[in-house]
């Protein structure tokens, strides 16, 4: 047979093995400003379709969370799926603090420390990460899509999402995931003033689907 080249993060996966999905809801309710329950949907709906594609499914919250448990989880997922509100450009305290207390914990865990040498001490920073899996971040933002990568908007001076999110993507490289290829950050924009949120889903699904094929199988040669 044929080997397929398409670009998914399954074709990175043996089919043979049972593939483990962690879904990490990072919203925390803010009574009068934000009740969580965009972000609480689409956790759930990435975790349908992680099982229809044949994943088992464990699910995370930064509200409530046991530290030992969740280093026995990140270390247990293939994928590591981290949905969150953008809280003044980036997550919100409850996520950091969940970031904070999980990964210092898990010194020695999630990392051998920084990766540095001491015959080198200015080469390797962030190489010393432990954790095999990827891992793929989707946000809801108040943000426009024009508010992204066009240099005459005076707030992002053209950069992009994933450059306005580089340190939560440091920080999981730093554990040793690796971001899911083929532009895998996923969006809602402007879900404050002019939310759509149908159209949402319908093309969190799409994206989805073209990262994590559910209803097709990946020949791997």
């Amino acid at each position: 047979p044929q080997a397929n080249h398409r670009h998914t993060a399954q074709s990175h996966m043996n089919n043979s093995v049972s593939r483990r999905a962690l879904i990490l809801c990072g919203h925390a309710v803010w009574p009068g400003v934000a009740e969580g329950k965009l972000n609480a949907r689409m956790a759930a709906a990435a975790a349908e379709h992680f099982r229809m594609a044949g994943y088992e499914v464990k699910q995370s919250s930064v509200e409530d969370y046991d530290v030992p448990t969740e280093l026995e989880r990140l270390q247990w997922a293939d994928v590591i799926f981290a949905q969150t509100p953008v809280y003044w450009m980036g997550v919100p305290w409850q996520f950091k603090k969940y970031i904070d207390e999980v990964f210092t914990a898990g010194s020695g865990v999630l990392c051998s420390g920084d990766g540095r040498h001491r015959s080198t001490p200015q080469d390797g920073y962030g190489t010393g990460g432990l954790l095999k899996g990827q891992y793929l971040l989707s946000v809801t933002a108040n943000a426009p899509p024009g508010a992204f990568g066009r240099p005459d908007q005076v707030l992002f001076h053209g950069h992009t999402v994933d450059d306005l999110w580089l340190p939560f993507h440091a920080n999981m490289q730093f554990v040793g995931l690796k971001k899911v290829p083929g532009d895998s950050t996923f969006v809602c924009h402007d879900v404050m003033k002019n939310p759509d949120i149908d159209s949402d889903l319908l093309r969190f699904q799409a994206h989805m689907e073209r990262l994590f094929p559910a209803n097709t199988k990946t020949d791997i040669q």
